[in-house]
């Protein structure tokens, strides 16, 4: 194990509340590569000035989690087209104190919509609104899935999504149905104050044939759990924490591991929550 030092790279996570998926993902990645680096997850009382300190600490990466991913567009120099064409940022490199926002969330929820091939005829129920929610519509759009409705009790915020992609908007899950469920809100992330719930009425979970689950902690929420049961296509929170974290450790450090040392980390980092 490397020992601290004063030549170590610093990455770092902020997020409301912080999980160790990141900090033991990338740790284990750094060690296995000979990398004099460390990942620390923080939960900031400020985050204008946990931007300021990034830049002022010469800290390389940053992970941004709910709810900051748009909060911190004002506070970056500059925006990479895979964030600037959602308005949503999930991953900050610090060039020399120049500060580019990415977002790797994007690219990870493509990679799991194609390995299910699914018909772009399918109907589609997205629940949330916020900055993970936007790179998981626009996921969805650029995968030819045009029949979404966003369900979002914040009018505002969910219908100026829906009209972004030209999607229905729904305050209510209510009685609808269709064949691919997603869950993009904090219901059923460990720690809050609906950990327990289900993000769909069984009903619908029955109705549905692929459900998704973007939260990460635990692996297995309410809602996969539910799936699971049901016999239905599953898509994880966690892979997803593990496709975005490994294009992160790329942007960060230049290097791409081996597909076994993916694994490693992965398996190293729900571990973790076990």
């Amino acid at each position: 194990m490397t020992l601290l030092n004063k030549d170590m790279t610093l990455c770092i996570s902020l997020s409301a509340r912080p999980s160790n998926n990141g900090t033991r993902f990338h740790n284990h990645l750094y060690e296995a590569l000979g990398l004099n680096w460390i990942y620390k997850a923080f939960a900031p009382t400020d985050l204008g000035q946990a931007i300021a300190g990034v830049r002022g600490l010469g800290i390389r990466g940053c992970a941004v989690s709910m709810p900051y991913k748009e909060d911190v567009i004002a506070l970056v120099d500059r925006m990479d087209p895979s964030a600037s064409a959602i308005d949503s940022v999930n991953t900050i490199v610090n060039d020399d104190g120049v500060l580019t926002a990415h977002n790797t969330d994007y690219s990870a929820i493509a990679q799991l919509i194609e390995r299910e091939h699914l018909d772009p005829a399918s109907s589609v129920l997205l629940r949330g609104s916020g900055g993970m929610a936007k790179a998981t519509a626009a996921a969805f759009r650029d995968a030819g899935l045009s029949r979404v409705t966003i369900v979002a009790r914040n009018e505002e915020s969910g219908r100026a999504l829906a009209d972004l992609y030209g999607f229905d908007w729904s305050a209510e899950v209510g009685d609808a149905t269709a064949d691919v469920l997603v869950n993009v809100t904090p219901i059923g992330m460990a720690g809050g104050a609906e950990e327990h719930a289900l993000a769909f009425p069984e009903e619908t979970i029955a109705r549905a044939s692929v459900v998704f689950d973007v939260v990460a902690l635990p692996a297995e929420t309410p809602l996969i759990a539910a799936a699971r049961t049901a016999g239905k296509t599953l898509i994880t929170g966690a892979e997803v924490a593990t496709l975005q974290a490994l294009e992160q450790f790329v942007l960060y450090t230049g290097i791409r591991p081996s597909a076994e040392q993916v694994r490693d980390a992965e398996e190293f980092m729900r571990a973790g929550n076990a």
